[in-house]
């Protein structure tokens, strides 16, 4: 079933786009490594950091050519498993190193990673419901204005 809705595909293009530019910029210019909060251990997370912008360039332009409720849900839970899979591979390495900075980035930096965490699975739950919703035909109801 097609979806009809209005919007959706800027919104995929646009996101595609971004990913691409990040993609570009931590990997060719001017990379990663100009940060200077930034440690070696940036290698191991960047690996499933570039897979999940990849899947999100994926996802997006996809979308745009096959505009089908179901395949939205499923894309974006694809694109939501590999973003959470380097959310916590970045929790796990942490490749961070404030010293001689604000005291409390280390901890600030966690909470974010905890609130991306629980982010991605709402996220995922609300694809999966979508899934089954599109798989099952039941129409989005309609937004109020």
């Amino acid at each position: 079933m097609a979806d009809r809705t209005s919007t959706g595909g800027s919104g995929n293009i646009g996101s595609a786009v971004v990913n691409a530019l990040l993609l570009y910029g931590i990997n060719i210019w001017p990379g990663w490594q100009v940060l200077p909060f930034l440690t070696s251990g940036m290698v191991r997370v960047l690996d499933l950091i570039n897979a999940s912008m990849i899947a999100g360039i994926v996802v997006g332009v996809v979308c745009v050519l096959i505009r089908a409720r179901a395949l939205w849900a499923v894309g974006n839970l694809v694109a939501l498993g590999f973003g959470l899979a380097a959310t916590v591979r970045v929790w796990e390495v942490f490749p961070f190193d404030f010293t001689g900075g604000w005291t409390g980035w280390p901890v600030l930096v966690r909470v974010l990673l905890v609130i991306a965490m629980a982010g991605s699975v709402i996220g995922a739950v609300a694809e999966l419901v979508n899934l089954v919703r599109a798989l099952a035909g039941i129409e989005p109801r309609p937004r109020k204005r």
